[in-house]
């Protein structure tokens, strides 16, 4: 289904794209990045938070870091500070290439097993799925973060991965 070559691959994209939107964001004030859009979890900040959070969700599932404190419901706010959440997402993307680089066949045949606050109840599903699932929902919201950029006026970079920078 998929491979260790696939969850590198897509670990280098998702840092890549999250550069690429963290910059576009930069070029707009704080109350815009905050302006309520009518997306899911409201503003650009609070999408890019929703990632942040969702990332480091399944990075404790996956590697063991350390587990936010934040729901689902409280995601959108998990870090108001831009310079810090641009750290801690540099942080967190470093730290998923590193995790990508050391999957191996065993783990993507594994399983992992959590109970899961936004479902209720204990859920045990494939790694390989969940791999694909947790690269799923970075582009989900990415592309909804792209959309209230370029309402905004921002210009962010390419988006197809058969740009990826080599390296």
């Amino acid at each position: 289904m998929i491979t260790p070559d696939y969850i590198d691959l897509m670990a280098r994209y998702n840092a890549w794209q999250n550069r690429v939107m963290v910059a576009a964001a930069q070029t707009l004030s704080h109350e815009a990045r905050w302006q309520e859009r009518g997306a899911f979890f409201g503003s650009i900040a609070g999408t890019l938070n929703h990632l942040l959070w969702g990332d480091s969700m399944w990075m404790h599932r996956f590697d063991g870091v350390e587990r936010p404190s934040q729901t689902i419901a409280t995601s959108a706010a998990m870090e108001p500070d831009w310079d810090t959440y641009r750290q801690r997402r540099a942080a967190l993307d470093a730290r998923i290439i590193d995790w990508s680089r050391r999957v191996d066949e065993g783990w993507i045949s594994g399983e992992t097993r959590w109970f899961s606050g936004a479902a209720g109840r204990e859920i045990v599903k494939p790694n390989a799925f969940l791999a694909m699932h947790f690269f799923n929902h970075q582009t989900h919201h990415r592309g909804q973060i792209h959309a209230m950029l370029t309402a905004a006026g921002a210009k962010t970079d390419d988006t197809d991965l058969f740009l990826i920078p080599e390296g």
